[in-house]
């Protein structure tokens, strides 16, 4: 792991004509590598369906949630099944989703 002497940015490793040099994303400044093998160059994963946020689990029975008097922003409905997630870091509050009765519709709230 090595910065860039410019900007003090991470530089990372990338191909440059057939061969490894560290480069800094920020400033462009680029470095061959002394010892290639020092790092491995590997292709990024694309994110899968299964990386995504879970918000309600599909066996949950959704008509047994509490109920909260909101409008629906879709059907304007004034009554919607509400849960809570902690989405971020645990010193943060939870999110709050709301599912409309009438339509389906589901939305959040950041508190």
């Amino acid at each position: 792991m090595e910065y860039c002497p410019r900007c003090g940015t991470l530089m990372l490793p990338r191909r440059r004509d057939g061969h490894a040099v560290l480069s800094c994303p920020k400033c462009g400044y680029e470095k061959d590598l002394s010892n290639p093998l020092a790092y491995r160059l590997t292709r990024r994963r694309r994110h899968e369906q299964e990386d995504a946020l879970i918000v309600i689990d599909r066996e949950v029975v959704v008509e047994t949630l509490p109920k909260a008097r909101v409008e629906c922003p879709r059907c304007g409905h004034l009554e919607a099944y509400y849960w809570e997630v902690q989405t971020r870091a645990g010193d943060e509050p939870a999110t709050r989703f709301f599912r409309c009765t009438k339509c389906g519709h589901t939305w959040r709230e950041y508190q």
